[in-house]
């Protein structure tokens, strides 16, 4: 769906984003959800830390599957649509979480809430795409994450409270009803394209779609906003969504103290999402030594925190985490280089296929630290080493497509061709004569 090249949004249009980026905030609300409920859960279904951890997998899993089946879903049907049925399924989800009591119906309330997930965040920047000019378009995402960081933060301390208060049935019960509610405002108040503009849907056949796909992941741009978007994030989500709350209680919190500090998350986000959408926004060129310089902070910080001696104190905790939270801001650079590199009828598949990265990471990396955890006996210092692993893949694979894509860009600019980013050749840059660089 092509955005609007230039002019201004109008006042509707940011009216039906916010309603928009409303069903986002529920989806991040019930996302993370578990995050805080992780304790109860153990107790609830009597289960393990490998066990507790397939929660996450699983739910996480299913979004990273259902991501490129979104885009194309997106394509077909509008956002409108989309997102109604993912307010239906996150709220169904959630229903079946709050009246479950055995370990099976837990994970099926949890696939079905992560399938409701799945459908949210590329529909709203479908939704950006056409009600707003490019330029705005990676600010507007930028306002859109940090939204979704209020749903963050009432997954934090308010529901801590409300589970040790109303308890596990009602707290999650009430959750889900007011999200299927929700589901009829969004079919009144969204719509697909500014008032006057025709309504843009694809039907395309089996082969035309599996074609597109796979055109999105050839092509170079993409496949660096793919790893941007796995190596950036996953860690604030690993310990977001399930891990945080069990570390710091290992390292002598409380419950109620270490809920408190994963708000650092939420508001470090909610205020750097704005400011690196506003920076990436006009000035396109620092997007990825923003990117690099994070990832290596990330790696030095995590080398502290597992090398400190004894207890990490929330002094060096706090900052740390505050760090990790820009993972976030960051991996919204991976979408812009899909909206970038792709023509804009592939600019949902493209944003879909970058979506899928930092999921599968956080899938991998919360599953590995469950099973880490069970084979030492509860060692958060060699079970956290599994997210350091897998934030070392992610930069190398970002660098290498870093390098990739800049000899795209070298090759159109030398063709006359108009690139999103002027570049200048470094020593690490590919030689003019080297194919494989731009079609490996």
């Amino acid at each position: 769906m092509p955005s609007p090249a230039t002019g201004r949004a109008t006042r509707r249009s940011w009216f039906i984003w916010l309603t928009a980026a409303a069903v986002y905030l529920l989806a991040v609300f019930h996302r993370t959800s578990f995050g805080v409920a992780g304790l109860e859960a153990t107790e609830r279904f009597g289960v393990g830390a490998a066990a507790l951890g397939t929660f996450t997998v699983l739910q996480v899993g299913v979004y990273a599957a259902m991501q490129i089946p979104t885009g194309v879903l997106v394509d077909r049907f509008g956002p409108r649509k989309v997102l109604t049925f993912a307010l239906l399924f996150l709220g169904l989800g959630q229903v079946l979480l709050a009246v479950a009591t055995s370990y099976p119906l837990g994970l099926l309330a949890r696939a079905v809430l992560g399938f409701g997930d799945a459908l949210t965040f590329v529909s709203v920047l479908r939704l950006i795409a056409a009600h707003f000019p490019g330029r705005q378009y990676s600010v507007v995402t930028s306002f859109t994450t940090a939204i979704g960081y209020v749903g963050n933060l009432a997954a934090t301390v308010p529901l801590t409270l409300l589970l040790a208060g109303p308890g596990w049935t009602p707290t999650f019960l009430a959750a889900g009803l007011v999200t299927v509610l929700y589901a009829v405002v969004a079919t009144l108040r969204i719509k697909d394209v500014p008032a006057g503009q025709p309504p843009v849907t694809t039907v395309q056949p089996g082969r035309r779609v599996l074609a597109g796909v796979r055109e999105a992941w050839r092509t170079p741009g993409t496949r660096l906003g793919f790893w941007v978007h796995f190596a950036t994030m996953f860690g604030a989500n690993v310990l977001s969504m399930l891990w945080g709350v069990p570390f710091l209680v290992n390292q002598g919190m409380s419950p109620a103290a270490a809920s408190a500090m994963l708000t650092v998350f939420v508001f470090t986000s909610m205020l750097g999402g704005p400011v690196v959408g506003n920076l990436i926004g006009r000035r396109p060129s620092v997007r990825m030594p923003l990117v690099v310089g994070f990832l290596a902070g990330a790696v030095l910080i995590w080398a502290l925190l597992l090398s400190w001696p004894g207890a990490v104190p929330a002094p060096v905790l706090a900052p740390a985490f505050a760090f990790f939270a820009l993972g976030g801001p960051a991996s919204m650079i991976g979408f812009a280089l899909a909206r970038d590199y792709n023509p804009l009828s592939r600019v949902g598949t493209a944003t879909g296929v970058v979506n899928v990265g930092g999921f599968v990471a956080t899938t991998i990396a919360a599953l590995s630290v469950g099973v880490l955890l069970e084979l030492t006996g509860g060692n958060f210092r060699i079970a956290l080493l599994s997210i350091v692993a897998v934030l070392l893949v992610g930069s190398f694979r970002t660098l290498v497509w870093w390098r990739r894509a800049r000899a795209v860009l070298f090759a159109a600019q030398a063709r006359g061709e108009r690139i999103p980013v002027q570049v200048r050749r470094r020593r690490w840059d590919a030689p003019e004569n080297e194919p494989a660089a731009i079609a490996a």
